[in-house]
């Protein structure tokens, strides 16, 4: 790709030439001093920003106009800077638009850090970035996107009149929305063809000796191609830097967590305890339970135990749709006492462990369910395990066989295998929920195995069980997680722990977030 066009000079207030536009490529890392609080609450907040771009970046064509008014509708509710403010320049320059450029910047280089970890997690955070981009930049309006180009010495050379003139026809018939009488009126930007990849493989640009020909309102492709790159590299950079930041006591655990982070409603405490029996366990997980808990307890009726791992994710799946701490020690008992374990040996291995998860012993932590990052992401099962996501740890063959056995149709199970092709495991499993109870959309964003839970129960019983099950301040507290309260006002009280034991903690703390 070609420059030209010379850089623009500094201005004496650094911060001011950083947050002079309201999009930028993050060339430079903020060096202030900030909070925990506002460490914590930039990053969650941004978290879900991403959340809701890889979302929707499935549901729908990207550069559709029914993508981008869905992007806006959901956004106008989550608490984050995304868009342009008014051109005015008073307000521009006013504090609260430079807070929120501020934080825009910030949370970026808060889950770089968090996300620069392993080659998946680069990959999920570049793809959200990416599309965040592409929808902020198309946003603009034209004379924003035109000191953007500018700011980032983005200048690509144009071709000249005479050869614009030479090509008409062919620019004409291969550049959508290109006529007779724009091709006139606008550039065309000359660069090489793979720095316009996107363009080339849905063939709505001309290609010739290597190179493409891009008018001018497609030039979002190569700014998105240059945004890519640069953050690619950045992100490698930083891996590099990341055993500094982790000496830190403070932020290790916290970049650890946001990697797994679940951004959702608290499950851990139901209005449902005691509600279910244990006799309903069997049909509830048939009808109600996602894959991976109806496989775990699957395995836990045929094998009559359950590893650590499968005993832990179970367990506080069940203590989140309502078991009490003596329901819990009675289905435990009855089942393992079928297999090779005794009832004495039950009470001496395993039945401390079942009272820990409710607070009971130890340090009397009141553990919260897996949420589904923390399923997909930590303690991969092995051999002779059972827990996990059935949609990131299956085979793929093992898995469509096991969708089989359950009646999927061979459609939906097509569809399901093509979302965990992408890697869209929570998507795949909402699918699962749309096919298992016969409808087209479920109109939730699917994020943790309780949720899945409710909403089931929601549906197969009209909304009448658990609406009464949940008081009026569970119900204030999800609206507020939508509207993007602050994790400042909605972290939970948990003690604070040893490292080991910290991530349990930060699920908790960031339930609400």
């Amino acid at each position: 790709m070609q420059f030209s066009g010379r850089r623009r000079k500094i201005l004496s207030n650094p911060q001011t030439e950083l947050y002079g536009h309201c999009l930028q490529f993050y060339v430079q890392p903020p060096l202030e001093n900030i909070t925990l609080t506002e460490f914590e609450t930039f990053a969650v907040e941004r978290l879900k920003l991403l959340k809701t771009v890889e979302n929707l970046g499935v549901s729908y064509v990207k550069t559709s106009e029914q993508y981008s008014k869905k992007l806006e509708s959901e956004f106008s509710n989550l608490n984050f800077p995304y868009r342009a403010a008014a051109d005015d320049k008073k307000v521009q320059n006013g504090p609260t638009e430079y807070e929120k450029r501020r934080k825009d910047h910030i949370s970026h280089f808060i889950l770089r850090l968090a996300y620069c970890q392993t080659e998946d997690l680069r990959r999920w955070f570049i793809q959200q970035e990416v599309d965040l981009f592409r929808y902020r930049f198309n946003d603009l309006l034209p004379k924003h996107k035109l000191e953007f180009l500018h700011r980032n010495n983005l200048q690509y050379d144009t071709i000249s009149v005479e050869e614009k003139k030479a090509l008409a026809e062919k620019l004409i018939n291969s550049s959508y929305a290109v006529s007779g009488i724009t091709v006139e009126d606008q550039d065309f930007y000359k660069v090489p063809f793979q720095d316009a990849l996107d363009l080339v493989r849905t063939r709505k640009v001309y290609l010739k000796a290597g190179y493409v020909y891009i008018p001018h309102q497609d030039i979002v492709t190569i700014v998105l191609n240059d945004f890519r790159t640069r953050l690619s590299k950045a992100l490698a950079l930083t891996a590099r830097s990341l055993p500094a930041v982790q000496s830190d006591e403070r932020l290790q655990p916290l970049l650890n967590h946001l990697s797994h982070a679940y951004v959702g409603q608290d499950y851990s405490i139901q209005k449902s305890v005691g509600k279910i029996s244990l006799e309903q366990i069997d049909s509830l997980s048939v009808k109600s339970y996602p894959l991976c808990m109806r496989q775990l307890h699957q395995a836990l009726r045929e094998n009559h135990h359950l590893r650590h791992g499968g005993r832990m994710q179970y367990g506080l799946f069940l203590k989140g749709i309502g078991l009490t701490l003596d329901q819990a020690l009675q289905f435990w008992r009855s089942e393992f006492i079928r297999g090779k374990v005794d009832a004495d040996k039950f009470d001496k291995a395993y039945a401390y462990s079942i009272r820990h998860m409710f607070g009971k012993e130890g340090k009397r932590t009141d553990y919260t369910p897996y949420s589904c990052m923390k399923v997909i992401l930590s303690n991969p099962p092995s051999q002779g395990d059972h827990h996990g996501c059935p949609f990131r740890h299956s085979d793929p063959e093992l898995l469509k066989q096991k969708l089989q056995s359950y009646k999927i149709s061979p459609s939906g199970i097509n569809q399901i295998l093509e979302l965990v092709k992408g890697m869209h495991y929570q998507l795949a499993c909402q699918k699962y929920f749309e096919l298992t109870h016969n409808i087209e959309d479920s109109a939730f964003s699917l994020n943790h195995p309780n949720q899945y839970f409710i909403e089931s129960q929601k549906l197969l019983g009209g909304g009448r069980e658990i609406k009464r099950e949940m008081d009026a301040p569970q119900r204030a507290q999800e609206n507020s997680a939508t509207r993007g309260s602050t994790v400042a006002r909605e972290t939970s009280a948990n003690p604070s722990q040893d490292l080991a034991e910290m991530t349990e903690d930060l699920d908790s703390f960031f339930q609400d977030a």
